[in-house]
């Protein structure tokens, strides 16, 4: 991985990021997160209701795992599997809910903003945690720029970092994230089902693999089926 042409494709592409709502009307949000199983990614993409956070839809896709985790560039490491997983939604969220930073990234560029300019979707990034910026007010501000929010979602927990992805405003961030929190839930229920279904298909396809090697002493192609 050259992270120095990484770098330089960030800050290419972070200007191109949108800053304002690209919908009139939220009917539904959706939620993507990845999960590993051996040498794969596994990602889950799921659609709700908006506002009765109801799961209409999710899909799931295993591909390998491209590249190392590198703070900063997980977009290249699973943007390739969310993508795959996304295409398969009969119907496209209005917002998409992304593990990861948007705009709250060294570059301006995390994953939820990559993934919103490769897709031309409405993205908002959650993060639990804190990797720059200073929080003030519940604002995470850096060089007087306020970038995401902090906010309290679970009573004795820490608090998650919301911040624009890709055509979705700061204002709307802080808005919509508080309505899609179901206690006793930290994250958003989009995302908290898509990391769940996520987590659970890849414990399951590890199942699988670890009793055909224990069979056969060779680690078998996961199905998704």
């Amino acid at each position: 991985m050259n992270l120095v042409e990484l770098k330089r494709e960030q800050l290419k592409l972070a200007p191109k990021v949108v800053l304002k709502d690209g919908f009139t009307a939220i009917k539904t949000i959706g939620g993507a997160a990845c999960a590993t199983v051996g040498q794969k990614l596994l990602a889950a993409v799921i659609v709700c209701d908006y506002p009765s956070l109801k799961l209409l839809e999710k899909k799931t896709s295993l591909l390998p795992n491209p590249l190392p985790y590198h703070p900063g560039f997980e977009a290249y490491r699973e943007m390739p599997v969310i993508i795959e997983a996304y295409n398969q939604l009969e119907k496209e969220p209005d917002v998409l809910l992304v593990k990861g930073t948007g705009i709250l990234h060294p570059r301006r560029l995390g994953i939820a903003s990559h993934l919103g300019l490769a897709l031309n979707v409405p993205t908002i990034g959650i993060s639990e945690t804190l990797h720059l910026g200073t929080v003030i007010d519940g604002k995470v501000q850096m060089q007087e720029k306020t970038l995401g929010y902090a906010l309290k979602t679970k009573e004795h927990a820490n608090p998650l970092y919301a911040s624009p992805g890709h055509l979705v405003s700061l204002s709307t961030v802080q808005q919509i994230i508080p309505t899609t929190i179901v206690p006793p839930h930290k994250l958003p229920e989009p995302l908290h089902l898509a990391l769940r279904i996520a987590r659970k298909k890849a414990q399951k396809l590890r199942g699988v693999g670890d009793e055909k090697m224990e069979n056969t002493g060779q680690m078998p192609e996961p199905s998704l089926e």
